[in-house]
């Protein structure tokens, strides 16, 4: 080991945590993902034996020594992506995220991501406490839904936010365009969420495991229209932030998403349909939900930040195509 080591201790309340998982909790700059790469690289020693496996039960008073000199992140490359800024001061930014961008590389996605972008415009002018490959990154969205994320310039501004999202303060309303009426019209769903055990990319609500997860719900309006299926805008409002979260519970009620690949209705086909609306359908080429709303305390000056943006056109066009047909 050399003197970038961590060594760390296990307790009572830590026995039988996989060795990955317990790493994460405790060195926060890097990923599970990360930490699974130095365990593999021989990285790891517990009462200076090497320990090969991520999934290793970890033991009462077991001594774990973490080498952090692996080298295991690819080189970022900056791209000259112009991001719609909202808002910005010395702490933070707001961006408005189009569909189609990821927000941090990862397997596959390494190129013209948000954080590409984000060192092109601000090279090491932003936080590291989520990593190399996620400067300035506190919390994401989907690669197909749009809207509102902040960024972190430094880690002080990180920490807090971290903490509000994790205290779940943070004030975050989505916008939805879903197939049939929602049961009840508003409600809130509180769940597990967990891998989909047929497909790990995916998630699905769990009866046994999981993390807690809930989305508060509420109709704006419910379009009856001839010739168009019935579809209903909601807005969602997140108490937990789980990956796919609002996706996962709507396709849960039985009321996917339009445009959702992955988990909205397969191989839909329609008897009689309106030639307008299978038009702006076909064009809507992701999911149908809009971060709109953001809020929170700034991690600095401690003042309410409020933050609305408005519909994406492919989103919008649609919207408003429904609103027409139903007068």
């Amino acid at each position: 080991m050399t003197n970038n080591t961590v060594k760390l201790s296990v307790t009572e309340q830590d026995v039988g945590c996989r060795l990955d998982i317990f790493l994460a909790k405790k060195i926060n700059s890097l990923t599970r993902s990360n930490l699974k790469k130095i365990i593999e690289a021989k990285q790891v020693l517990i009462n200076k034996n090497i320990v090969y496996s991520p999934s290793y039960k970890i033991r009462i008073d077991e001594i774990i020594f973490v080498s952090l000199d692996q080298k295991i992140e690819q080189d970022l490359i900056p791209s000259n992506i112009k991001l719609n800024i909202i808002y910005e001061d010395a702490s933070i930014l707001i961006i408005n995220k189009p569909s189609g961008m990821v927000v941090h590389p990862g397997a596959g996605n390494f190129k013209n991501t948000l954080v590409n972008a984000l060192i092109f415009k601000y090279k090491k002018k932003l936080s590291d406490l989520n990593g190399e490959l996620r400067p300035g990154i506190v919390h994401r969205i989907d690669k197909e839904t749009s809207g509102l994320i902040v960024v972190a310039k430094n880690n002080i501004s990180h920490s807090n936010l971290g903490r509000q999202f994790n205290e779940h303060t943070i004030k975050r309303k989505y916008l939805a365009l879903v197939w049939g009426v929602i049961r009840p019209l508003e409600g809130r769903i509180e769940t597990l969420i967990a891998r989909n055990k047929k497909n790990r990319q995916l998630m699905a609500v769990s009866e046994v495991n999981g993390k807690k997860a809930i989305t508060n719900y509420k109709t704006l309006k419910v379009f009856d229209i001839k010739n168009v299926p019935r579809i209903s805008l909601i807005e969602c409002k997140l108490e937990t932030g789980r990956t796919h979260q609002i996706r996962v519970h709507m396709a849960y009620k039985k009321n996917q998403i339009l445009g959702d690949k992955q988990y909205g209705k397969k191989n839909i086909k329609f008897k009689k349909i309106d030639k307008d609306f299978e038009t702006k359908l076909s064009l809507l080429n992701r999911q149908a939900l809009h971060a709109k709303s953001l809020g929170f305390v700034h991690p600095e000056n401690k003042e309410n930040m409020n933050f609305e943006s408005d519909l994406p056109d492919d989103f919008k066009k649609l919207l408003n195509l429904l609103e027409k047909l139903s007068d």
